[in-house]
């Protein structure tokens, strides 16, 4: 009976575990940016896509914004294969160990326990005036050191670990949306760059044949040496270009590779930007909506939770700690009698530990506690910031890429016209060398220019979908960094 009485206060101490949290009320901090996007003449409203008008980027899978197929199978690859990433779900898998770990601390671990003992003791100790030989068995079942959470230590301990793996999961969300805008960028600009080789290529071509006919034209003294001098510049000009935009492929194509973390297959691969198929257009919703779906703000919020549930474990440091150990179970002299009538036995022995002289080394404790948590919340306030100026310079970029990129493609009309003029002229007579030399030279830079501005506008693109929270689906997230499920009710996570 008295077995029964002493396990009858188990359930009065599940009741009481947990009644009394120490950690201060978590508010979300004010938002320290504006609450609309910057106006003026670099901040054009954006045009009206179908299927992405008012749709936040957040909700935008990444599929429906990268709309190439080609593209999306080496996305895909480098989702399944990038080191980085694989990294950053095993964090938050090892995150989500320690989290279990530590939300255990809030059950008491019950253990079975057989021991036996066999000892010597001398005719002066032993109390019949001889030596004997004492022998005791026993087999036990029970509750060893078990803190009873009264202050909310432990439970604060568990909030904590819970942010921190929460914080570690959307750091993972964060790396995929990285991931996904420089495979793209590099995709992008491997197209971009063979581009440039084949204008480069037909350059040199153009250039070696004009090269020739000067040169046969001085030979037979219808021109002038240094006009035969002009078109050999201009031919190792573009030489020397191939040569550079070889090379730049080559390592684009490395780029990539190492990226998505195995062999890209060649016909995944541009031959050029023009065949990549253009990228949806998105609209920017309002700084509240955007800067709350952010991974990297998400994960810097969990990190202020974590570090204000820290300031509950500190505060209930100055409490006494009571902790409980109880065990029941049978004992004898001999281990044949370990089950018989009588040999029953229980101990139940709580303690409490009272802080008295340690009370310094305690207040340290706590102001370290509000000191890290300010740091956070000053931590939580940049991310905002530089999350509101990237989604400021994507947008003021996107403004007047269109414009830049107009101009360009003209400049690149009116320049062709001019080469031609320039060359008939010359053929008739009418002009020298020169003046053709010049309009070669100004219709290649502005060729090259007008595919770089492309490339902007499609990168503008992938910065402002990855700017705006794009680019991850909580669906598609491996197995390692689904958050845990309880094994009981008893054991679910709460956020308390």
């Amino acid at each position: 009976m008295r077995s029964l009485r002493t396990w009858s206060v188990l359930p009065l101490a599940f009741t009481m575990v947990g009644c009394v949290s120490m950690a201060p009320k978590y508010r979300v901090p004010e938002p320290p940016v504006p609450k609309a996007w910057p106006e003026g003449p670099s901040y054009k409203a954006a045009p009206n896509t179908t299927g992405t008008a008012g749709q936040p980027a957040a909700d935008l899978a990444w599929q429906d914004f990268f709309v190439d197929p080609q593209l999306r199978k080496v996305l895909d690859l480098a989702l399944r294969n990038n080191r980085d990433l694989r990294i950053a779900a095993l964090n938050t898998e090892k995150a989500r160990a320690y989290y279990r770990i530590q939300r255990a601390e809030l059950l008491p671990s019950i253990n079975a326990v057989g021991a036996g003992t066999r000892q010597r003791l001398p005719a002066s100790v032993s109390g019949v005036g001889r030596s004997v030989v004492v022998e005791q068995d026993t087999v036990n079942v029970g509750i060893s050191a078990w803190e009873l959470d009264f202050f909310g230590r432990v439970r604060s301990l568990k909030n904590r670990a819970l942010e921190q793996y929460l914080a570690t999961e959307q750091a993972r969300n964060s790396a995929q949306i990285s991931l996904l805008a420089e495979v793209a960028n590099v995709y992008l600009a491997l197209g971009a760059d063979r581009e440039g080789l084949k204008l480069a290529q037909e350059t040199l071509v153009n250039q070696e044949a004009s090269y020739k006919l000067i040169h046969r034209r001085f030979e037979v003294g219808a021109s002038s040496e240094i006009d035969a001098y002009r078109a050999q510049v201009s031919v190792e000009t573009a030489r020397g270009d191939v040569a550079r935009y070889t090379r730049t492929v080559a390592l684009d194509e490395n780029a990539l590779r190492l990226l998505v973390g195995s062999a890209v297959p060649a016909e995944w691969l541009p031959e050029a930007l023009g065949s990549v198929t253009a990228l949806k257009d998105i609209t920017p919703g309002l700084p509240s909506e955007v800067l709350t779906r952010r991974p990297d703000i998400l994960m810097a919020e969990n990190q202020l939770k974590a570090a204000n549930a820290n300031i509950g474990a500190a505060r209930a440091a100055f409490f006494p700690r009571i902790s409980l150990t109880t065990n029941i179970g049978t004992m004898g002299s001999e281990l044949s009698g370990l089950f018989k009538t009588g040999s029953d036995s229980w101990a139940f022995s709580p303690q409490i530990v009272l802080p008295i002289f340690n009370a310094g080394a305690r207040w340290a404790n706590l102001k370290a506690a509000n000191a890290d948590r300010d740091i956070t919340l000053a931590q939580y306030e940049k991310a905002i910031q530089v999350a509101f100026k990237e989604v400021a310079d994507a947008l003021a970029q996107r403004g007047t890429l269109d414009d830049q990129l107009a101009a360009q493609e003209t400049l690149t009309r009116a320049l062709e016209g001019t080469h031609r003029l320039a060359t008939a002229r010359y053929a008739a007579g009418i002009d020298g060398y020169l003046s053709v030399l010049d309009a070669q030279r100004s219709l290649y830079a502005a060729q090259q220019g007008l595919i770089a501005l492309r490339q902007a506008k499609y990168g503008n693109l992938v910065s402002l979908y990855k700017v705006l929270g794009g680019g991850w689906n909580p669906s598609e997230r491996p197995a390692a960094s689904k958050p845990p499920q309880p094994a009981s009710a008893a054991s679910k996570p709460s956020a308390s």
